[in-house]
């Protein structure tokens, strides 16, 4: 693939990005006044759960269907995904409804919507992200994109519907839910995937594609949960300390420092991987595209870094509302840890790539501990933030120099 091609497909894949993340940011001065942030911090906390099960419902095996195009292999990926999705969301869905039960307070927080639906918005989730991942082997990246828009736009048009006639305890979860069932229906109307082939048992030829691709579910599972878990641990434990609407706060700080990754480096990230299995299964090593796309993300990257840096709170309470000014001072503070994040996270997948996966859990296991560390320290929310963007970024700056190291084919000693 040449430059041209790879910034074409890159674009593609943008635009619907682009308009995937824009909807939501464009309701969301709509949401902020309808809604507390004790409401944005109940429904993210719920978005959290979903994420972390999702991420161990695809076993990462949508990761593997990069690297196997025949069209066997791709219905046995999709057949394990299904099972494995189906069995965790009926498994959270009984453990939730157990906790509610047994008056366990985070089940208490709750809805009795979100305690039921946690399972089905995971078998969503895990199912959409691996029709993605076989859109991207086929480089049908504007179907994708049309299929991510299609989600998007009904998901803030769903929320916003419901809070307008008076549904605020819920209608931020209920319009997700909307959202995602439309965007997984259009993926696969546009897409024509492999259908899944469902057994009481896996079958001989899922258990043998579970052996191929065994360093996906034994180290890339734990890397990715660990990952997500950390991701996901400073909304849950700013929430468990300091109250739900902290928790808000810092949702839409996440929710407006993550566009420009999913805009941006979710986009290259689409197109890097078809160039780096090509490149490493021809050349022996992914180098030259590494160092072509970790160029264009901090270029990319630099600009929404500098713009929060100076006008993060201002904007935040203009745009959102006044009670939502402190947001723009958390994301002034986390703003070089989601650059170095914009630059680190498309890249990562050298380590899928060169079969690394060991490597990158060791690093995921340091970013888990250190992330506890920081949010279980007796100190104040602003300095865990400050702690917690120096420690990030430093961990980030190590994987990336592993990461360029395993393109060109290097070892690295302990």
């Amino acid at each position: 693939m040449n430059v041209p091609v790879f910034w074409k497909n890159a674009a593609t894949v943008l635009t619907g990005t682009v308009a995937a993340q824009a909807l939501p940011l464009l309701v969301a001065p709509v949401i902020t006044r309808l809604c507390s942030p004790a409401d944005l911090g109940a429904f993210s906390v719920w978005m959290g759960i979903v994420a972390i099960g999702a991420t161990v419902a695809t076993l990462r095996l949508d990761a593997a269907m990069i690297l196997d195009h025949g069209s066997g292999e791709q219905q046995t990926c999709f057949s394990v995904v299904a099972y494995s999705a189906t069995l965790l969301a009926l498994g959270m869905t009984i453990c939730a409804l157990l906790a509610r039960l047994c008056d366990m307070p985070q089940a208490q927080h709750m809805s009795w919507l979100g305690l039921l639906t946690i399972g089905v918005a995971t078998w969503l989730t895990a199912y959409n992200q691996t029709v993605i991942a076989y859109a991207t082997s086929n480089q049908a990246f504007g179907k994708a994109a049309l299929a991510k828009v299609c989600g998007a736009a009904t998901a803030a048009l769903g929320q916003v519907v419901l809070l307008l006639v008076g549904i605020t305890a819920s209608a931020l979860l209920a319009g997700h839910l909307i959202g995602l069932a439309c965007g997984v229906a259009a993926a696969v109307f546009l897409l024509s995937p492999p259908r899944p082939r469902l057994a009481m048992l896996p079958t001989v030829s899922q258990r043998n594609y579970l052996r191929k691709h065994a360093s996906f579910w034994r180290y890339s599972l734990p890397a990715g949960l660990l990952n997500m878990v950390a991701a996901k641990c400073p909304l849950f434990l700013i929430g468990l300390k300091f109250g739900l609407p902290a928790a808000g706060l810092y949702a839409l700080t996440e929710r407006m420092l993550n566009a420009p990754i999913s805009m941006l480096a979710a986009s290259v990230l689409e197109v890097f991987k078809r160039e780096s299995v090509h490149q490493f299964q021809t050349l022996g090593n992914c180098e030259k595209a590494f160092m072509d796309t970790f160029k264009a993300l901090v270029l990319l990257g630099c600009g929404p870094m500098c713009l929060t840096i100076a006008f993060a709170p201002s904007l935040c309470a203009w745009i959102f509302g006044e009670p939502w000014r402190e947001a723009g001072d958390f994301a002034r503070i986390l703003a070089p840890l989601y650059f170095t994040r914009t630059v680190a996270s498309p890249l990562s997948y050298v380590f899928f790539v060169a079969g690394k996966q060991k490597a990158e859990l060791m690093w995921q296991v340091a970013l888990f501990i250190t992330t506890i560390a920081v949010f279980l320290a007796p100190i104040p929310l602003k300095q865990m933030l400050w702690n917690y963007a120096m420690c990030y970024a430093s961990l980030y700056l190590v994987y990336l120099f592993l990461a360029f190291r395993f393109s060109s084919n290097a070892t690295v000693n302990a």
